[in-house]
């Protein structure tokens, strides 16, 4: 049976980008449909347009919590501290096992330049690094915010 981990894993190695692949992947859960999902997510790949900032992986985390708890009324203090809260465990879980958000700090090379594209290539960092960030944001997506999502389509 193909998971939504396995779906967002092909989507990943297909040539989306980590943010693209978990955003899409859960994105119908929460009302998103996939094109658009993918659309909105295209900015934050590889620490949000190759900055190495914040993972994509997990701002595509970061998108469905807000898109299953984001606020909508600016006095409603008490949906944005849920959001937060949920945002601050993601991130958490994540530093747990990876040792940062930070795209820098996950692949310690410089993706903006040839040298350091280059070492990405040779340590073939896309395997050892990026696809188990977008397994592992999946799978914390999958425990704390999206218990019991969709099944995944069959291939």
């Amino acid at each position: 049976m193909t998971t939504r981990i396995d779906v967002a894993t092909e989507c990943f190695r297909s040539g989306f980008n980590c943010a693209q692949a978990v955003f899409s992947t859960y994105a119908p859960s929460v009302g998103i449909e996939e094109e658009s999902a993918l659309r909105i997510s295209t900015g934050f790949g590889a620490g949000m347009g190759r900055l190495q900032e914040v993972c994509g992986a997990v701002t595509g985390a970061f998108l469905l919590i807000g898109a299953k708890h984001g606020m909508i009324d600016a006095a409603d203090t008490t949906t944005k501290d849920t959001a937060y809260a949920l945002e601050q465990e993601l991130a958490r879980q994540f530093t747990q096992l990876h040792g940062s958000i930070l795209c820098r700090d996950l692949l310690k090379c410089d993706l903006r330049t040839a040298d350091g594209k280059s070492e990405y290539e040779a340590k073939d960092l896309f395997n050892v690094v990026c696809v188990p960030c977008v397994r592992d944001a999946c799978r914390i997506v999958e425990e704390t915010i999206l218990p019991n999502p969709a099944p995944a389509k069959q291939a």
